[in-house]
């Protein structure tokens, strides 16, 4: 088995489950906003969509590190550290994607009840995703000076 193969996988993988939990968390407090609104007879505001979709980001981020890495995993001699930086990279994205989730469905409870804030909003979610910006850039330069 070649465990830097794994390593891309496993960042992928890891990566692409936090966008799935984030945008869980997200979608379910963009809905919940969007019926207050109706019942309020409210116009729901479509730019919730924006939260609830943020975190699916991490799987793209998640992606293109995984084809550093594969790159990177030609030389055998590398498996051991190309395994953990996918798991270690994967994990960090997985944690910005749920927080950017829970980030996101406060913005959308605030949104939908006020109709105000989401410049403020939005950029808390950005500062989530930077995070995995961060890891992925920072693992990609590192796979590349192996």
């Amino acid at each position: 088995m070649d465990l830097g193969q794994l390593g891309a996988g496993i960042v992928m993988g890891i990566a692409a489950l936090g966008s799935a939990i984030g945008i869980a968390i997200a979608g379910q407090a963009a809905i919940g906003a969007w019926k207050r609104c109706y019942m309020n007879n409210k116009p729901a505001p479509f730019i919730l969509t924006v939260f609830a979709g943020a975190p699916l980001t991490q799987t793209i981020y998640g992606f293109l590190l995984m084809q550093t890495m594969k790159t990177a995993a030609a030389d055998p001699s590398k498996a051991g550290y190309l395994l953990g930086f996918g798991l270690f990279s994967g994990i960090a994205m997985a944690a910005s994607a749920v927080a950017q989730g829970k980030a996101g469905a406060a913005g959308s409870d605030a949104l939908g009840e006020t109709g105000k804030g989401f410049a403020q909003y939005i950029m808390v979610v950005g500062l989530c995703e930077t995070v995995a910006l961060f890891a992925m850039v920072f693992s990609m330069i590192a796979c590349q000076s192996l």
